[in-house]
């Protein structure tokens, strides 16, 4: 008979994928973001959708990373954090999703910035393990708030 994880354990593997996630894309003043981890975190055809205004925006794996890359390079930006505020899991067999609430904040152009928002994330089975199949956010923004805890 075939033993199946926890539902717990799982969870915690879900929340190990979010978080190298959001440390792939942190990094302090004078560090550099370890953009090249996502790759491992994602199915190949995975696609990364910031969705905060009217027009979506899109993206492979690749398409994500390269311009952030190139800000950084060009010392754009110097310094970013993105963290996991509180989130809801939800498992089904090979499938799952997971509602997280963040906090981002870093210097773009010597400026400081910050927001919250949700974001969506959906996982897979894989052989090779769990892994993000897509993400999705929104940040706030004046008549849209995180919701209450």
């Amino acid at each position: 008979m075939t033993q199946h994880p926890s539902a717990e354990s799982v969870k915690a593997e879900l929340g190990r994928l979010v978080s190298e996630f959001f440390g792939a894309v942190s990094f302090e003043e004078g560090g550099a973001p370890a953009y090249g981890r996502i790759r491992s975190l994602f199915i190949e055809q995975g696609l990364l959708i910031k969705n905060v205004s009217p027009v979506p925006e899109i993206s492979t794996i690749q398409s994500f990373i390269e311009p952030r890359e190139a800000m950084v390079r060009k010392g754009e930006l110097t310094r970013f954090l993105e963290e996991e505020l509180s989130e809801v899991t939800q498992v089904f067999g090979n499938v799952a999703q997971r509602f997280s609430a963040y906090s981002k904040g870093g210097t773009m152009n010597g400026k400081s910035f910050t927001a919250r928002g949700m974001v969506c994330t959906q996982f897979i089975l894989t052989p090779a393990g769990w892994r993000m199949s897509s993400m999705a956010w929104d940040d706030e923004r004046p008549g849209l708030s995180l919701p209450a805890a």
